[in-house]
């Protein structure tokens, strides 16, 4: 029996009920995102046509559909921006990774004074915009959490020159911070204008809530993915994991990661009504921070078939009919 050429994708939208919001400011967000790519200098003609094609736009209007047009470019601008190191990273050994972590960290911890390269002078754009309006714990966790990024990348980067495929315990802890949602997460805060303590978002229903999103917009990313990493030989993918681990085919590993998911959503639903009371005023944002999660999980979803990262433009097929071609 060959190598399966196609392989059926579970249909984890009909599983969400979230309601899909979207930020009225997209088109307008959109279009000042694509004009501040154009004028990164060094940026390759290539790299440039992948996030035209990326159509971040939408994935961060559906994710911050309450942000102001100020904040939402901030978010989108940073999106963006991640899904380029993303790029990046994939033809990164450890040690240049290492160097990025450092320029791009060094710039966030000193954006006012710190003078960088090119990604450097991506990230203190942004971030000297982001800075005006966001809570100091709200930056904190954003820096705490995009230096976590860059370690478990750099992770990532030593076992694909090794071609080490790690156990699923492991991959899972590791994924959580490769997916660059804990960052995106922190913008939630940053885009409603929320300034939260350190114990309510160290709560263990609030940090149980945040890894079920996390890991369904991650495994369910793994699954949309697939198609391009298995080209490449990336084995950075959950499915391939539960193969190697469980000694499976294809598709009964695409189908276990598919429950995965799904249980991931129902988690999500499950945690939101353990969310403890602390007082009005922090309860209501613990409630639209919640909601920006829920936001993640659904806007994540619906974009994976609109974007071409992962299907080209044949979304919308996979969409309807769910048969992804190797």
């Amino acid at each position: 029996m060959g190598a399966p050429t196609t392989f059926i994708v579970p249909c984890l939208v009909s599983h969400c009920s979230f309601q899909i919001h979207i930020n009225r400011h997209r088109k307008q967000i959109a279009s000042e995102t694509n004009r501040w790519l154009v004028k990164q200098r060094n940026m390759p003609s290539d790299a440039l046509r992948r996030l035209h094609g990326l159509n971040c736009g939408r994935l961060t209007a559906m994710c911050y559909p309450a942000a102001s047009a100020p904040h939402l470019r901030v978010c989108n601008d940073f999106l963006t921006y991640l899904f380029f190191l993303d790029n990046l990273s994939d033809d990164m050994n450890d040690l240049s990774i290492a160097a990025t972590a450092d320029t791009v960290l060094s710039t966030l911890r000193n954006p006012h004074t710190y003078r960088a390269s090119h990604v450097g002078k991506m990230t203190k754009d942004f971030y000297r915009r982001m800075v005006l309006t966001a809570s100091a714990g709200t930056q904190q966790r954003f820096i705490k959490s995009f230096g976590l990024f860059f370690q478990s990348i750099q992770q990532q980067a030593q076992d694909r020159a090794s071609g080490a495929i790690p156990n699923l315990d492991s991959y899972i802890s590791l994924r959580r911070d490769t997916s660059g949602c804990k960052p995106s997460f922190a913008l939630i805060e940053y885009a409603n204008n929320l300034n939260l303590p350190d114990t309510v978002m160290e709560h263990s229903v609030i940090v149980s809530l945040g890894e079920a999103a996390n890991d369904l917009v991650t495994w369910s990313n793994d699954i949309f993915s697939y198609r391009v990493e298995h080209a490449k030989g990336d084995t950075h993918n959950m499915i391939t994991v539960v193969m190697n681990e469980l000694g499976l085919e294809l598709q009964p590993a695409v189908d276990i990661v598919g429950r995965k998911c799904k249980e991931s959503i129902d988690h999500f639903v499950d945690y939101r009504l353990k969310i403890p009371s602390w007082s009005p005023s922090i309860d209501e944002q613990v409630q639209i921070y919640v909601e920006g999660l829920a936001n993640w999980i659904v806007g994540s979803l619906h974009w994976s078939f609109v974007t071409e990262r992962y299907f080209g433009k044949r979304g919308a097929e996979v969409k309807a009919n769910h048969v992804v071609e190797l």
